[in-house]
């Protein structure tokens, strides 16, 4: 049984999730990037979201275990193989993901 709470810390036998989002910074937009992180992400099974934004960056937002946060890190800084990542900003977030890794 999964608990959607935004807590750090597992707690007994219940799987507790906590959302973040990104900035990802570079070379990021028109070098396939969001595609390549949107398949990673699916088939890892994360729930969540990338997205170009107006500056030039990417925003990603995830909801995932502790546990799982490295992995999800290592696919934003992987991207595709045209991109460059130099700097991911990590965020505290509120929302809840419970849909499919999905490209915005």
């Amino acid at each position: 049984m999964i608990i959607l709470l935004q807590l750090q810390k597992q707690v007994g036998n219940k799987i507790i999730l906590k959302s973040y989002k990104f900035i990802i910074s570079g070379k990021v937009q028109g070098v396939y990037y969001r595609v390549s992180v949107k398949k990673k992400a699916f088939n890892a099974k994360y729930n969540g979201y990338v997205k170009n934004l107006s500056n030039g960056t990417v925003e990603a937002g995830v909801t995932c275990t502790e546990s799982t946060l490295n992995d999800f890190v290592k696919i934003l800084r992987e991207g595709s193989t045209k991109s460059n990542v130099t700097n991911i900003k990590k965020l505290d977030c509120d929302e809840i993901f419970t849909n499919k890794f999905e490209v915005r």
